[in-house]
């Protein structure tokens, strides 16, 4: 075995470091929006009722959805190509930002005119949200985390909160989507004035358009299949039972974002250098950053999942007393993210390391099964049924990466890495 020389030494806690680094980042970020998320809901239902709050959280769920459909994955891409162009050493990506911008950039206008005579003015949001999806996640791809931290993870949902508080205390309810939706539009001009710093104007590297969407043509169904994942259950839910059956289903699940937005913050931390690591072939690097970010979700959030589940009645009452009795879905909804947290970042390293056509069959599979078990009983169980069928396409959606990464490359969340990532040294190191 090698000697440790003291290079290699700094080396290894500088690369520890900047994963550790990144990781509280996103961490306290995810904190931040999923804070400001749930106090928005709280402010919603205590302001109007609870139809008028379902049909707030449908739109706002219809137009989320839209926009991560023409997403078409573009910024997963990016990631993937500017990671790799800056690990071989290669500094001209502005081909593949504008490659990713110009159909993203379509497919958000298409989605939008689609939109408007169902949801209203709040359509016109959609290509603001997936520009300034996109333009973030090439400033990832370069390497920084800070835009994406500080205005996706902080100022959008603290600025959403307030907009939102005030026109609810000025008895303004069909100003609550506008107010939602405005905060988008700096998010976008200071994400592209992030890209601008970042990335020298220049004509990119011969065919990064074709070498982008060659990769990211799979993976954009599969980004398609996955906004529709996360917000199908409420729109089922308005569609099948009522609004108000759809306020309840959000209020009672609305603390799943906290799993959502720290396994985020993570995968924004460690996506990048997932990818350099398998595309120099360093299969030991991928599975240390595999099980440390795996032991950190797991620390961060069961926690949270085991008091939401003790609590659950008491903190459900917060929207208001026509809450109270979701706390069943609270439990079904805990117990599915602990499992799924146990995962780790499963799908991130399934397609890291190029197999996005199984991470596609997987989203299929997962969308299928929450299909299924909604269409069968929400109508009769409500916000229930619908927790029920989310739980379903959660866990297909966990166990069948974990199983494939776990045949094909020997990968697990736990392993010898695990207690390493717990010691004390290690985070005084970082």
């Amino acid at each position: 075995m090698a000697a440790v020389t003291p290079v290699r030494l700094v080396a290894g806690l500088r690369r520890r470091g900047g994963v550790a680094r990144g990781g509280a980042a996103g961490l306290a970020a995810a904190g931040v929006s999923a804070a400001a998320q749930f106090a928005l809901v709280v402010v919603v239902t205590r302001a109007v009722n609870a139809a008028e709050a379902g049909a707030f959280f449908a739109a706002t769920a219809v137009v989320l959805m839209a926009a991560g459909v023409a997403k078409l994955d573009a910024g997963n891409g990016l990631v993937f190509f500017i990671a790799r162009a800056k690990a071989a050493g290669h500094h001209d990506i502005f081909g593949y930002i504008r490659a990713a911008i110009v159909p993203c950039a379509v497919a958000a206008a298409v989605a939008a005119a689609l939109l408007w005579p169902r949801v209203g003015p709040v359509a016109a949001i959609v290509p603001v949200v997936v520009l300034g999806d996109v333009l973030l996640a090439a400033t990832r791809g370069s390497g920084s985390l800070r835009p994406t931290v500080l205005l996706d993870g902080m100022a959008l949902p603290a600025a959403q909160l307030t907009l939102v508080a005030a026109v609810a205390l000025a008895g303004r309810p069909e100003w609550l989507p506008l107010a939602w939706a405005l905060p988008y539009v700096p998010v976008l001009v200071l994400a592209a004035l992030a890209v601008r710093r970042r990335t020298p104007n220049s004509p990119g590297l011969p065919g990064a358009g074709r070498e982008l969407w060659r990769y990211t043509a799979p993976r954009s169904f599969a980004g398609a299949i996955q906004a529709v994942f996360q917000r199908l259950d409420v729109v089922v839910v308005a569609l099948l039972a009522g609004p108000a059956q759809a306020a309840v289903y959000t209020a009672a699940t609305r603390f799943k974002v906290v799993g959502q937005l720290a396994n985020q913050g993570l995968t924004q931390a460690v996506q990048a250098r997932l990818v350099s690591a398998l595309a120099r072939g360093e299969l030991a690097r991928a599975r240390e950053l595999y099980q440390t970010a795996t032991v950190w979700l797991v620390l961060l959030t069961w926690p949270v999942w085991l008091a939401y589940a003790a609590l659950a009645p008491w903190l459900l009452s917060v929207f208001g007393p026509a809450y109270g009795t979701a706390a069943p879905v609270a439990l079904v909804l805990a117990g599915t993210m602990m499992v799924a947290t146990a995962c780790g970042m499963v799908d991130v390293v399934l397609t890291a390391a190029g197999h996005t056509g199984m991470s596609l069959l997987n989203l299929l599979a997962a969308v299928a099964c929450t299909l299924v078990l909604d269409l069968a009983l929400v109508p009769a169980h409500g916000a229930l049924g619908a927790v029920a069928g989310w739980s379903g396409g959660v866990l297909v959606k966990n166990l069948l990466p974990l199983w494939q990464l776990h045949r094909r490359y020997g990968l697990r969340p736990f392993g010898r890495h695990t207690p390493a990532a717990l010691r004390l040294r290690t985070w005084a190191a970082a």
